[in-house]
């Protein structure tokens, strides 16, 4: 008789080569993160101290070259131009994932894919159920989609858990494909005034980028003023400026020729990663995260239909789809979790995933332009955001016990090979 096929595990080991490279990424996000949490509560501090009027001064200062259209804010800056670095990292790392990562096969995709679909879609109706039953605006839907990594991430740093490289794995994944949905909804729903000669001016650079990859031309000064090209005809052709940035991610090329020692993207994603972590998108938190925390805009929040709204999608969104959808891909594939987890680890993460900071501030900026209405989002989603953090900081507390363990056994290297022990004699029911 044949035997049947072994059942495959849910956040089983990762493959050595795939956990080298998760954690490099990790060990960056991290520290952006705490950069980004600090950028934050200064901002916060800021806008609501004596210097506020300081704060809004510098944020709605313009400069720029307004004979190339782009005479923008501090504000406008941060959020078209430095978060195109953030979405030229983001554009890498979903290549990467695409060819060499979780993504690369459908059996290895199919769980972080659908549990990022369902973190998304169940949040958006959320979002439309309550604003539509308080007669508000549903053109917030987006707001909530988004996972913040860097955030969840810093937040894992700050309460010290040893969470298992493979829920660290999932939970990056996982931001990858919501960074390409918000991508797409940017793209989509977020732009207005077409300027076709631009858009084709664009276009056409896109392509040269292409080429250039190909013909394995080097040299930064090649694709530097390039890359600025591309982003303003993108700005000036209506689309948001972030898409040009996923687009030269998606084109540069992840695999790596014998004479090099690593792969264009992987060489750009090492040099501006830090940058994107560190710098940009802070920068872009500190002049965007500078709303006021007074009773009655806080009150607003649980009042106004749509800031409720946001609420909501976040913190009951979020948990409910990413939970349900990684529950159901793991039924529906007839895999079965790791035995050292349990799914209350997964409802943890589930719940972290509701740190909806950056993309959800910036998405809340693009949906509604008055700028009272945009404050209470905003305000909403920082204590959405809040509110999920101390709540998965809660659960995944109660587990670190566990979590420790099964960290050290990961590390554990006994030979001192650089290799840990374990992916020499790793144990059958840890694999994935």
């Amino acid at each position: 008789m044949p035997q049947a096929r072994p059942r495959k595990t849910v956040f089983g080991l990762l493959p050595w080569p795939e956990r080298q490279a998760i954690a490099e990424s990790l060990r960056t996000e991290t520290v952006g993160g705490l950069v980004l949490l600090a950028a934050a509560v200064v901002a916060l501090v800021w806008a609501n101290s004596p210097w506020g009027g300081t704060y809004e001064s510098i944020r709605d200062f313009h400069f720029g070259i307004p004979a190339l259209g782009l005479d923008l804010s501090v504000g406008h800056w941060t959020a078209d131009g430095l978060l195109a670095v953030f979405f030229l990292v983001a554009g890498i790392e979903l290549k990467r994932e695409l060819v060499v990562g979780e993504l690369r096969t459908p059996a290895t995709a199919a769980l972080p894919v659908i549990a990022a679909l369902c973190g998304m879609a169940v949040p958006a109706a959320l979002y439309a159920l309550t604003a539509a039953a308080g007669g508000g605006s549903t053109d917030g839907w987006a707001v909530p989609m988004a996972t913040d990594i860097a955030f969840a991430l810093a937040v894992l740093a700050v309460i010290s858990t040893h969470l298992p490289s493979a829920l660290r794995a999932f939970l990056l994944t996982l931001a990858v494909v919501d960074d390409l949905g918000a991508i797409l909804i940017i793209a989509v729903f977020f732009t207005t005034d077409l300027n076709l000669w631009a858009l084709a001016g664009a276009f056409a650079g896109l392509v040269v980028f292409h080429v250039l990859q190909r013909l394995r031309i080097r040299g930064w000064w090649w694709y530097v003023p390039l890359g600025v090209a591309i982003w303003a005809l993108m700005y000036n052709g209506g689309v948001h400026a972030t898409v040009a940035g996923v687009a030269m991610g998606l084109i540069l090329r992840t695999t790596r020729d014998a004479d090099e020692e690593q792969s264009p993207a992987a060489r750009v994603s090492h040099l501006v990663h830090p940058f994107s972590a560190g710098v940009a998108v802070p920068l872009f938190a500190l002049f965007a995260a500078g709303v006021s925390v007074s009773g009655d805009a806080l009150t607003r929040v649980f009042t106004d239909p749509e800031p409720l709204a946001v609420l909501v999608g976040l913190i009951a969104g979020k948990t409910l789809g990413v939970f349900l959808g990684t529950y159901g891909a793991a039924r529906f594939t007839r895999a079965r979790l790791n035995p050292d987890l349990a799914w209350a680890d997964v409802l943890g993460l589930a719940v972290l995933a509701g740190i909806g900071f950056t993309v959800a501030l910036l998405i809340g900026e693009l949906s509604f332009p008055d700028a009272v209405q945009a404050e209470h989002v905003k305000a909403a989603v920082l204590l959405g955001s809040l509110t999920a953090a101390l709540l998965a900081s809660v659960l995944l507390r109660r587990r670190n016990r566990v979590y420790r363990r099964l960290f050290e056994e990961e590390e554990r290297d006994d030979d001192a090979d650089g290799i840990p022990d374990i992916y020499q004699g790793a144990r059958p029911d840890r694999t994935g």
